[in-house]
C-alpha cells in the first residue's frame, strides 16, 4: 500500500496502525492518538456497544476505539458524506486489500464504524457487510475468523435492520458452517445464534425471498452445512408468524436426502424436523399441497435406505388418508413404490406393514364413479413443471410418479425433485392406463414376491369390479399374463388369478358383439388366437324344435370373453402339460366355484371336439371326467346329468359325450353316470374292435375303483333290480372280461357275485313286468348316431397311434389278449 496516499479523513497514524503487523506498534500508534485528544482515553471509551471477541487484545481495541471516535464525530455533525467516505476507504483500501494485515485492520475498522453509527448503522449496512462477507472466502483462516467477529459486531448493533440482508448473511454463514478451521466454526456458531435470535424476535422476516436460497443450500453434502440448514428449518418452523408449511414442497426432497446422512446426530435432527412437519400437516390438512409432494414421496419410498423408505412410506400413508382422492392421479407412481414393499420379509416388517396400509387405503379411493364415460373436461391435476434454475434435480423421477407414470427404474434413484406450488385445482381423474401398466409390469416380473403378485391381482379384481367398462379396454393386453400366472408356484396366487379371470369372463361389461379382441393401445393377443371357433355341430336331438341347437354356452351370466378364456386355457394346458398334470384339476375345480360349472364343461367339451392333438384331447377328457365324477364342487352338475329329464341336461350329455369319445373308458363312465346302461353295454361291445393298450387297461382299473366309491352308490343299489337293469349287469360283466387277473378283476368279480339271482327275486312277486332296457331311456337322444360318432373318433385315434409308431415314437405298449 502506498504510504504517501491520502486516506483522509483517516489520519496517517491510524492508517499506519491499521497496516502494521506488529501489535506493539499498533498500540503505540493508538496511544499517541489518544494523547493528542485528552477526551479519548481508553477508560472514556468503555462504550456499551463494544462486543469484540478480541477485546483482550489491547492494540486492536485501541485501533477500533480511534476509528469509532472519528466516525462518531461525523455522526454528531450529520456528515454522511464523510461517513460513507470512511466506510468506503476502510472497505476498498483495507478490507479488500491484497495485503493480509491491511485486510485485518479494515475488518476492525468496519466493525468500529458500525458501533459508532449505532442505530444509524442500518443506513450503511450494505457497505459494511459486503466487504466482510468477501473476507469469508479468504484463504487465511485467521482472517476468516476476524471477518466472522467483525460481522458479529455489525449484526449485534444493527439487530432487526439486517433482515433485508438476511440472504447474503445466511449464504456466508452456510459456508462458514463447513469451514475446516475449528476457531472459524466456533465464531460462526456465535454469529448464527445471534442471527436466529433476531429472526425469532422480528415479524418482518422475508420468507418468500429466503426459500430459493434454502432450497439451493439444502442439497449440500457437507455434514456441517446440513446440520446448519436443519437447525435453521427448526427455528423457522418454531416461529408462529412464519408459515413454512406452504413452502414444504420446495424443501421436502432435500430433507429426505439429509435423512440419509451418515451422521447419526444429523439423521436424528432431520427426523425431528420431518416429524414436526407431519404433525402440522395432520393439524391443517386443508392448507397442505399434497399433490405437489406426491412425486417426492414416490421416489423416496423406493430408496434402499431403510430409514428414508420407512419415513417416506409413513408420509405416503398420511397423505392418502388425509388427501383422499387428490392422490388418485398419482396412483401409478404410488403403486410402483408400494407394491414391491409388500413382499419384504421380517427384517423390514415395519416398512411392509405401512406399505400394506397405503395399498389398502389407495384401493378404497377407487369408486364406481371412476368408470363414468370420458367427456371433454379440464386437464387432470398434474405437478407443475420444475424450474431448471431452482434445483439441480431438474425433472428426474417425475415420469413415474405423475398421473401417467409407469413401472420405471428411475424411481429408484435418489435424485432431488422439486415441484413448485400450483394454485390450479383441476378435477381428480383416475389415470387407469398408467395403473394397468404398472400392474402388468409387476405381474410380468417373475422375480417379484408372492405377496406383491397377490396384491397386483387384488388390484386388478378391484378395478374390474369398480371400473369394468374402462378396464375391458385393457383386457386384451392383460389376458396373456393372467393366463401365464396360472403357472405360478403359489396356490394363493393362482386363486386370485382365477378370480380375476372369472370376473373378466362373467362381467356384463365384457359382452361384445364382435368376438375378436377389443381395440386397445396395448394389444398383445392376435385376433386369431381369441377368435371363437365355429365347430361343426350335428343335431343330436331328434325331437321337433331342437334342430340346429348349438353346444356353446349361452347363459346370460357369461360374456364373450368366457369362451375366449376357455379356448386359451385349453391352449395353455396343451402347451404346458406339467401345468395340466400338477394344477389342471385344481384350476378347473376353482373355476367351477367361481363360474357356472355347466358352462365350463359345456364349452370345454365343445372346444375339445375340434382339438387336432388327439393325445391331448384324450388326456384332457380324462381329467375333466375325473373332476366330474369325484369333485364335491360338481355335485349339482352330477345330479343334473343323472336323470336326463330336461332338454338342457340332454343337450349337455350329448355335448360331453361327443368329446368324451376321445377316451373310451371315460365315455363308459359318463354313460354310467347318466344311467345310460344299454348304451354303455353297446360301447363295451365295441371295445373288442379297439387296440387294447396298457394305458387303456389302467383306465378300466380306475373305473372299477370308482364304481366302489360313494358317487356310484345308486348304481350299486340298482344291481338289486336285476329285472329292470339287465344292461347294467352286462356292462359290468363286459368290464370284467376286459380285465386281466388283477386286484380290480377280483374287486368287480366279488361285487357281481353279490347280485341276487333272478329266480330268488321272482318268488312271491306279482307277475313279472316287461323288463326295461335301461332306467333313464331318453327317446329324444339319437344313441345310434352317438355310437357312430364314437367309432369315428376312435378310428382317428387308432390312425394317430399308428402314425406315431411309424415314426418310432412308441408311446403305447400293446397287449395281446
Amino acid at each position: 500500500m502506498n504510504p504517501e496516499k491520502d486516506f483522509a479523513p483517516l489520519t496517517p497514524n491510524i492508517v499506519r496502525a491499521l497496516n502494521d503487523k506488529l501489535y506493539e506498534k499498533r498500540k503505540v500508534a493508538a496511544l499517541e492518538i489518544e494523547k493528542s485528544d485528552p477526551g479519548t482515553s481508553h477508560s472514556a471509551q468503555g462504550d456499551q456497544h463494544m462486543a469484540f471477541f478480541w477485546l483482550p487484545w489491547y492494540p486492536l481495541h485501541h485501533i477500533a476505539t480511534v476509528t469509532c471516535l472519528l466516525v462518531r464525530e461525523f455522526v454528531a455533525q450529520n456528515n454522511t458524506v464523510q461517513i460513507k467516505h470512511v466506510i468506503q476507504t476502510l472497505s476498498q483500501e483495507f478490507a479488500l486489500s491484497q495485503h493480509p494485515h491491511s485486510r485485518k485492520g479494515g475488518l476492525i475498522g468496519l466493525a468500529a464504524c458500525s458501533i459508532a453509527l449505532g442505530k444509524d448503522s442500518g443506513l450503511y449496512l450494505k457497505e459494511l457487510i459486503e466487504p466482510v462477507l468477501t473476507c469469508f472466502n479468504d484463504a487465511d483462516s485467521r482472517l476468516r475468523y476476524y471477518a466472522c467477529e467483525a460481522l458479529y459486531n455489525i449484526v449485534k448493533v444493527a439487530r432487526g435492520a439486517v433482515l433485508p440482508h438476511f440472504n447474503v448473511l445466511f449464504d456466508g454463514l452456510s459456508k462458514l458452517a463447513a469451514d475446516p478451521d475449528p476457531n472459524v466454526k466456533s465464531g460462526s456458531e456465535l454469529l448464527d445464534r445471534l442471527l436466529k435470535d433476531i429472526v425469532t424476535e422480528s415479524n418482518k422476516f422475508d420468507l418468500v425471498g429466503f426459500i430459493p436460497l434454502l432450497r439451493e443450500r439444502i442439497y449440500s453434502n457437507n455434514q456441517y452445512a446440513r446440520q446448519f440448514i436443519i437447525s435453521w428449518i427448526l427455528v423457522l418452523e418454531s416461529v408462529p408468524d412464519i408459515n413454512l408449511l406452504d413452502y414444504l414442497p420446495e424443501i421436502l426432497d432435500g430433507l429426505f436426502q439429509i435423512l440419509g446422512d451418515n451422521g447419526k446426530e444429523i439423521r436424528k435432527m432431520c427426523e425431528v424436523v420431518l416429524g414436526e412437519f407431519l404433525k402440522e400437516i395432520k393439524k391443517n390438512p386443508s392448507s397442505v399441497k399434497f399433490a405437489e409432494m406426491a412425486n417426492i414421496l414416490v421416489i423416496h419410498c423406493q430408496t434402499t435406505d431403510d430409514l428414508i423408505q420407512l419415513t417416506a412410506m409413513c408420509w405416503m400413508r398420511e397423505f392418502i388418508q388425509l388427501a383422499g382422492r387428490v392422490m388418485l392421479p398419482y396412483s401409478s407412481g404410488i403403486l410402483t413404490a408400494v407394491l414391491p414393499c409388500l413382499a419384504y420379509d421380517d427384517r423390514k416388517k415395519s416398512i411392509k406393514e405401512v406399505a400394506n396400509v397405503c395399498n389398502q387405503s389407495l384401493m378404497k379411493l377407487v369408486t364406481p364413479e371412476d368408470d363414468e364415460p370420458d367427456e371433454p373436461k379440464p386437464m387432470a391435476q398434474r405437478p407443475a413443471e420444475p424450474n431448471p434454475d431452482d434445483t439441480p434435480a431438474k425433472q428426474e423421477g417425475t415420469a413415474g410418479g405423475g398421473p401417467d407414470g409407469s413401472c420405471d427404474s428411475s424411481f429408484s434413484s435418489g435424485s432431488s425433485v422439486f415441484t413448485p406450488a400450483s394454485t390450479e385445482r383441476a378435477p381428480v381423474t383416475l389415470h387407469l392406463d398408467g395403473i394397468v401398466q404398472v400392474l402388468n409390469c409387476h405381474l410380468s416380473d417373475m422375480a417379484i414376491g408372492m405377496m406383491t403378485r397377490i396384491a397386483v391381482l387384488k388390484w386388478l379384481y378391484h378395478l374390474y369390479i369398480k371400473t369394468p367398462r374402462k378396464m375391458f379396454r385393457h383386457t386384451d393386453s392383460l389376458f396373456p399374463i393372467l393366463l401365464q400366472t396360472l403357472s405360478d408356484e403359489s396356490d394363493e396366487v393362482i386363486l386370485k388369478d382365477l378370480e380375476v379371470l372369472a370376473e373378466i369372463a362373467s362381467s356384463p361389461a365384457g359382452q361384445t358383439d364382435d368376438p375378436g379382441p377389443l381395440d386397445g393401445p396395448d394389444l398383445r393377443v392376435s385376433h386369431s388366437e381369441l377368435q371363437v371357433p365355429t365347430p361343426g355341430r350335428a343335431n343330436l336331438l331328434n325331437t321337433p324344435g331342437t334342430k340346429g341347437l348349438e353346444c356353446s354356452p349361452s347363459t346370460p351370466t357369461m360374456n364373450s370373453y368366457f369362451y375366449k378364456f376357455m379356448i386359451n386355457l385349453l391352449k395353455r394346458f396343451s402347451s404346458e402339460r406339467k401345468l395340466l398334470e400338477a394344477r389342471g384339476a385344481f384350476i378347473i375345480r376353482q373355476l367351477c366355484l367361481l363360474l357356472n360349472a355347466e358352462n365350463i364343461f359345456h364349452s370345454m367339451a365343445d372346444i375339445l371336439l375340434q382339438e387336432e392333438d388327439l393325445k391331448f384331447a384324450s388326456t384332457m377328457v380324462h381329467t375333466l371326467n375325473t373332476i366330474l365324477l369325484t369333485s364335491t364342487e360338481l355335485f349339482q352338475l352330477r345330479n343334473q346329468l343323472k336323470d336326463l329329464k330336461t332338454l338342457e341336461s340332454q343337450n349337455l350329455f350329448c355335448c360331453l359325450y361327443r368329446s368324451w369319445c376321445h377316451n373310451p373308458v371315460t365315455t363308459v363312465s359318463l354313460c354310467f353316470l347318466t344311467q345310460n346302461y344299454r348304451h354303455a353295454y353297446d360301447l363295451i361291445q365295441k371295445f373288442g374292435d379297439l387296440e387294447v393298450t396298457v394305458d387303456f387297461l389302467t383306465e378300466v382299473d380306475k373305473l372299477v375303483q370308482l364304481i366302489e366309491c360313494p358317487i356310484f352308490t345308486y348304481l350299486r343299489l340298482q344291481l338289486l333290480d336285476v329285472r329292470n337293469n339287465p344292461y347294467l349287469i352286462k356292462a359290468l360283466y363286459g368290464l370284467l372280461m376286459l380285465l386281466p387277473q388283477c386286484s380290480a378283476f377280483q374287486l368287480l368279480s366279488h361285487r357281481l357275485q353279490c347280485v341276487p339271482k333272478p329266480e330268488l327275486l321272482q318268488a312271491g312277486d306279482s307277475p313279472p313286468a316287461a323288463p326295461k332296457s335301461q332306467k333313464a331311456d331318453s327317446p329324444s337322444i339319437d344313441y345310434a348316431e352317438l355310437l357312430q360318432h364314437f367309432e369315428k373318433v376312435q378310428k382317428k385315434h387308432l390312425e394317430a397311434r399308428h402314425q406315431r409308431s411309424g415314426r418310432g415314437d412308441h408311446l403305447d405298449r400293446r397287449v395281446v389278449l
